[in-house]
């Protein structure tokens, strides 16, 4: 599909929208006057301090035109913003949808909705998601409710703060719905012992960073991946590491993500639990047989149930589990049985989350069939009635590109329950520190919204291969701090 914007700073905004209504469609993006025939042309005109923003979207024969004015001195969103609203309007109105998130295609918009707050007041802030964002208002009250929720984990975040995140990008299988750089541990199974004793030592090297700029550990992450695809040995000597190399005495939750059931058992549980770790996942996806198969999981929803259980025996009182909404063979009614199964076991957080269709998923590559948009915004609404029935309430919030129907990913949680990282990593509170490979440390500045990124080397035969050159980039995190 043929995209013109009117100029480069504009064709990041106008992609995003188009892509809105057409997830796996491929773009061409030019700059300049609408040549005419089949795509989407958008224009800003100005005269005087009147901008006028106004869109052609002519599709299979249809053409729809819209057009907007606006003072310059009274828009309340940005240009970018402004010129989105008409395209959506356009395409609306050829495609019949209207998104429910209206103009916003952003990670965060909870995040957005906190900064409008800080700028406007409560009542203003939402009058703008919903007149000049054009979010729902539904929607727009589940941002207004997150952006709430998260005020207290903030509170508790200084200047000096920061969490650390551990890459494990090993997982037993590929899941369909996965783009994730994850391998499996047959084919890596003989780069783990160097990566865990690599992984060891920038933890070693990161942590003598962190003491030196006298910065305080707020919450540790492993994720993946799966993490619990090691073995209880490996995971040991990770956690041992963590231990080793950190100051812990103010840390206020330590998760690890035992995602897949079929890696959990006793052992790694019990090395956990000694390591000092107060919250996991045990992800079903969904508790239907028959979807668990179509995506590739190698585990029953029974066996979920029986992790579950473990866990709970072993001591564990603070779990998560995830569920997908728009899964291949789902549907409305299944997922309603997973969201209350998943309510039956009594988790202290449900993460619910929408299913994206990535471009390097297997769902996309081998074009499997997933539910439409309309059966998976019922799959969502159906769970956001019964967690909120069922005593949870969302405490954080994103979204994806891609997702069906342009929905959101929404974390629930029982009261007192908020996983604090998820909120300082989501809207971007302070620093996290990552280690191993694929992950990105984000330094966080706590005077402005500024942030650094350092990348490692995605690939663990590379983190293990170039680790002294990787190891040397953690010196940004020195010189960041003493920018600031």
């Amino acid at each position: 599909m043929l995209i013109i914007c009117p100029d480069p700073t504009y064709t990041y905004e106008c992609e995003k929208i188009c892509r809105v209504f057409f997830p796996t469609e491929r773009f061409e993006v030019r700059t300049g006057a609408d040549p005419g025939g089949e795509g989407v042309a958008a224009a800003i005109t100005q005269a005087g301090e009147t901008l006028t923003f106004s869109c052609r979207a002519s599709l299979g024969g249809r053409t729809a035109e819209k057009s907007e004015t606006a003072e310059a001195a009274a828009l309340r969103i940005s240009r970018e913003m402004a010129l989105a609203r008409v395209i959506l309007l356009a395409l609306g109105e050829l495609t019949g949808v209207m998104p429910p998130w209206g103009v916003l295609t952003g990670v965060r918009p909870s995040k957005l909705m906190r900064s409008l707050i800080r700028r406007h007041g409560e009542q203003t802030a939402r009058e703008i998601f919903e007149q000049d964002l054009m979010v729902r208002p539904d929607k727009a009250a589940l941002a207004l409710s997150v952006a709430k929720a998260e005020d207290a984990g903030v509170a508790l975040s200084s200047p000096a703060s920061f969490s650390l995140y551990v890459s494990i990008p090993f997982c037993p299988t590929r899941c369909a719905y996965c783009s994730f750089v994850s391998h499996s541990i047959a084919s890596a199974k003989k780069l783990i012992p160097d990566y865990v004793r690599r992984t060891a030592e920038e933890l070693a090297y990161t942590g003598a960073i962190a003491r030196e700029l006298g910065l305080r550990l707020e919450t540790v992450y492993f994720g993946g991946g799966t993490p619990t695809s090691l073995s209880a040995e490996d995971l040991t000597a990770l956690t041992d590491a963590v231990r080793s190399s950190f100051d812990l005495s103010a840390v206020r939750e330590f998760t690890v993500e035992a995602g897949r059931p079929d890696t959990v058992d006793e052992g790694k549980l019990r090395a956990l639990k000694n390591a000092g770790v107060t919250r996991i996942s045990i992800n079903p996806q969904t508790f239907n047989d028959r979807v668990l198969e179509a995506i590739g999981r190698r585990h029953t929803a029974a066996e979920t149930i029986e992790k579950f259980r473990l866990a709970r025996s072993l001591g564990f009182d603070n779990i998560n589990m995830d569920l997908i909404a728009g899964l291949t063979d789902d549907t409305p009614e299944s997922f309603r049985e997973s969201v209350s199964t998943a309510l039956a076991l009594a988790p202290e957080n449900i993460t619910v989350h929408t299913l994206a269709l990535k471009t390097a998923a297997r769902l996309v590559t081998e074009n499997a069939r997933t539910e439409s948009a309309a059966a998976t915004a019922e799959m969502v609404e159906t769970a956001n009635r019964l967690l909120s029935g069922g005593g949870y309430a969302p405490y954080y919030m994103y979204r994806q590109s891609k997702s069906l129907g342009n929905l959101e990913n929404v974390g629930w949680t029982r009261p007192g329950f908020d996983c604090l990282y998820n909120i300082y990593m989501m809207e971007e509170i302070h620093t996290v520190l990552a280690v191993g490979a694929g992950a990105v440390t984000k330094l966080k500045d706590p005077r402005s919204e500024a942030l650094t990124r350092v990348y490692n080397f995605k690939y663990p035969y590379e983190y293990i291969s170039r680790f002294d050159e990787m190891l040397a980039r953690k010196d940004e995190v020195r010189a960041f701090y003493s920018r600031i």
